[in-house]
């Protein structure tokens, strides 16, 4: 990260040491050598500090690392993204794989057992659902684009937002199909 090397260029030019410049943050020396080595980062109010010390704004301070922690920050939000799919995909079969054994080997007790797991999965789903809206991904093409760390530009993404009502007509579909199947299987079993 560049921010630290800007700290110790500013507390060299004002010829401060890592002691003085502590002082006056209100951190240890420590602190600011972990600073100038990336080892941690100063919080917003350490920021405000050092940018009245030297003399500069906090954004001629942070320069350079902000297109970084962004990086970081969609990094981050793909590798959650994925955790989440992977747990709700995982329970989501399990929920449609479980209910038969579970009813044939536990009774009542594997109905209730089901009944938990199909609730984790519902919770799951709920959460996958948020974070496509909130990071505005909602067709399949949108979500590979952001597994892959792109976005689509606007005229592509107005293509993907038009596909959307046919979509969700689709998944309706499908969702009762599967109900069905399920429903048949079940009462094949049990009857």
């Amino acid at each position: 990260m560049e921010l630290g090397k800007r700290i110790k260029y500013f507390r060299n030019e004002l010829s401060l040491s890592q002691d003085v410049l502590a002082e006056k943050v209100f951190v240890s020396r420590q602190t600011i050598s972990n600073w100038e080595n990336d080892k941690s980062y100063p919080d917003v109010n350490s920021l405000v500090l050092l940018s009245e010390i030297f003399g500069t704004s906090i954004d001629n301070l942070i320069k350079g690392d902000v297109e970084k922690m962004r990086e970081e920050i969609r990094i981050e939000d793909r590798n959650d993204f994925t955790k989440m799919s992977n747990i709700y995909a995982i329970l989501l079969i399990a929920s449609i794989v479980a209910f038969v054994p579970l009813y044939r080997f536990l009774g009542l007790i594997g109905i209730a057992v089901w009944g938990c797991l199909f609730v984790i999965t519902m919770i799951y789903a709920v959460k996958v659902e948020k974070f496509k809206k909130q990071h505005n991904i909602q067709t399949y093409k949108e979500i590979t684009a952001f597994m892959d760390g792109k976005s689509l530009d606007e005229i592509e993404k107005a293509r993907e937002s038009g596909k959307l009502p046919y979509q969700k007509v689709l998944a309706g579909i499908m969702a009762g199909v599967i109900t069905l199947v399920v429903l048949l299987i079940l009462g094949w079993l049990l009857f």
